[in-house]
């Protein structure tokens, strides 16, 4: 390995250190750390553009300079990372991150257009795509807008299932099952059919398709095996969702199959509607 080549690895090393260090919750020793990793990702000996606007991302969402320059200095960070790494996984993290500033300042449309440049088809991985189709159908659903809402959460399910995000997984086929249960009809189109016939709108509006019986049936039967495992808490809404689903259906099975827990079951909501 030749001089440049073990500069770089030292780097990344004491960059990966500095995450640890961030993630266990020491902000203050890490920003300080930081600053001279900020300097050495800018020097000649090892300079590493990909580190340098990783470390701002950091700097800026820690509060370490001025407020007023926070959705600025992110933006640089996106424009750096789009120029050495288009498409990777740490310049999609850039966008998301955007993204949500833009979203705590009630910039909503400008959220939802960085979130427009996350995309399978620009390179990004997986579970960056996935995290954001999740957001932005959360933007949806808040906006009233419910037919994108379902078709987002349903893409967001299937990115994170297929990078292993269990728990997120979960989550957006549990948020999707909430929406879908609003109106269920037989003749309303698949999931994947309303994906592909989709096109594109300038603004948001309000807008509603009902679920498809299939759809709701596929979203219960991969929730049953994970939220029965364990039915203790006193506040079980998951629970009930599938309760709500198996009404809506007229699947009486799903209902015995939660009934058969029922002396393990804590929340007395869902207690009630099974006795009901």
């Amino acid at each position: 390995m030749d001089g440049a080549s073990s500069a770089e690895s030292r780097l990344q090393r004491d960059f990966l250190k500095l995450k640890q260090s961030i993630s266990k919750g020491d902000i203050v020793d890490a920003m300080l750390e930081s600053i001279s990793i900020l300097e050495r990702s800018r020097s000649k000996e090892e300079r590493d553009p990909i580190i340098e606007a990783l470390v701002r991302m950091e700097r800026a969402l820690h509060g370490t300079g001025d407020p007023a320059f926070v959705g600025t200095e992110l933006r640089w960070c996106v424009d750096r990372l789009n120029a050495a790494s288009p498409g990777s996984a740490n310049h999609g993290i850039c966008l998301l991150n955007l993204a949500a500033w833009h979203r705590n300042r009630g910039e909503t449309m400008m959220s939802l257009s960085t979130h427009s440049d996350i995309s399978l088809s620009h390179g990004h991985p997986n579970e960056v795509v996935g995290l954001s189709r999740l957001e932005v159908s959360r933007i949806m659903a808040n906006l009233g807008d419910l037919d994108p809402a379902m078709r987002h959460l349903w893409s967001a399910r299937q990115c994170l299932s297929d990078s292993g995000m269990l728990p997120e997984a979960l989550s957006a086929s549990l948020e999707w099952l909430d929406l879908a249960l609003e109106e269920v009809d037989s003749e309303s189109p698949r999931m994947s059919t309303r994906i592909v016939e989709a096109v594109p709108r300038s603004d948001p509006g309000r807008s509603w398709v009902a679920s498809n019986p299939d759809d709701v049936r596929e979203i219960v039967e991969s929730l049953m095996p994970v939220l029965l495992s364990d039915v203790s808490g006193k506040e079980r809404r998951d629970i009930g969702l599938l309760l709500d689903a198996a009404e809506a259906l007229g699947e009486e099975s799903w209902s015995k199959e939660v009934s058969r827990l029922s002396a393990e079951i804590q929340d007395p909501r869902v207690l009630d509607a099974l006795q009901s």
